[in-house]
């Protein structure tokens, strides 16, 4: 059996840690683990599979030691000098910044909607935003049976997406010059920007959330706007989809459809208060999908609200699917 040697780069930031939290759930065979961290962190430990590794400074020649594989979850600056020059060592990298998201040459997976893109990879795989990665598994199995028209996206994100200023700026009810992250404080407001403006008017958040869709469901024509919004929630994001199809349907397929998609969760039952909510999702990789109704306003209107674990589905656990996939396609070649 072939043994694969893994880079976890960010090792020990939020999302880091929920990668390191997942695999050890997971507990893939065959593979042996390096931890970097920038140079603040490195020679500090972290208990991971039962024994304490040593977090390494990431430098230019760390990838002078050959891997298999390396997920990054260190951000886009970081992304953006060391992923190259792991590919050129021969290592397939996994992104979770939004550095080469939409870079042609680099495809843009979500593994339960268009897995068979991972293959087109010429050494870096994206990881979608985290807001993309949970409205896409709905929205997949809508545009197949039904075609997507039109996408109305507007989210209700968690501090965590921010990292852990994000977090301290509302566990500690930050306020002014005190703020670590916000542009005003987050404790008692939702406040619509994340990221920075952009021409016309739109945050990269936004952007973001527009243009990756189109990617993913290879659909450059797509109608989406979007409204991203920061709510004072710890963990999990929102999302209120509005979706015009160019089929007729009846609900009851709808949610038919839904139930049997793979990872997907109905949480549907608003007459007994049944609906998706953070605190339920939270530690969970499913994406829950709720308040499934008509949107009697245009033809073919559906609306969801669609609630997922940010740091697991939106980034970690998305990327552990693509290194399973990865190495479940070698296995089969090398085995053929």
């Amino acid at each position: 059996m072939t043994h694969y040697k893994v880079a976890i780069v960010g090792a020990s930031g939020l999302v880091g840690r929920t990668v390191l939290r997942v695999l050890e759930e997971k507990n893939l065979p065959h593979l042996s683990y390096t931890l970097f961290s920038s140079a603040k962190s490195a020679g500090s430990k972290i208990k991971f599979l039962n024994q304490d590794y040593i977090l390494c400074e990431l430098k230019e020649d760390s990838f002078h030691t050959h891997f298999d594989y390396a997920i990054f979850c260190a951000g886009g600056s970081v992304s953006e000098k060391y992923a190259p020059i792991a590919v050129s060592n021969g290592c397939t990298v996994i992104d979770n910044s939004s550095v080469f998201r939409m870079h042609p040459d680099v495809p843009l997976v979500v593994p339960e909607v268009n897995p068979e893109d991972i293959f087109s990879h010429k050494g870096i795989i994206a990881n979608p935003n985290c807001s993309t990665i949970q409205a896409m598994l709905p929205l997949k199995a809508l545009d197949l049976k039904y075609q997507i028209k039109r996408i109305v996206y507007s989210t209700y994100q968690a501090v965590s997406g921010a990292g852990r200023l994000g977090i301290e700026d509302l566990e500690n009810r930050f306020e002014g010059e005190h703020l670590k992250k916000f542009p005003c404080s987050i404790y008692n407001n939702c406040i619509p920007h994340i990221d920075v403006f952009m021409e016309q008017g739109y945050t990269k958040e936004e952007y973001k959330m527009m243009e990756e869709t189109k990617k993913i469901l290879h659909q450059p024509n797509l109608a989406i706007t979007a409204t991203c919004v920061r709510v004072p929630v710890v963990n999990c994001h929102g999302e209120s989809i509005n979706v015009e199809l160019d089929k007729d349907f009846d609900l009851y397929d709808i949610r038919l459809l839904l139930e049997n998609l793979p990872n997907v969760v109905v949480v549907d039952n608003p007459e007994k208060n049944y609906y998706p909510l953070a605190s339920k999702a939270n530690g969970n990789d499913e994406v829950f999908v709720g308040r499934i109704r008509r949107d009697f306003s245009v033809k073919n209107g559906l609306n969801l609200w669609v609630v997922a674990d940010n740091l697991r589905k939106g980034a970690g656990t998305n990327a552990i699917q693509i290194l399973e996939k990865l190495i479940k396609a070698n296995h089969t070649l090398n085995n053929s």
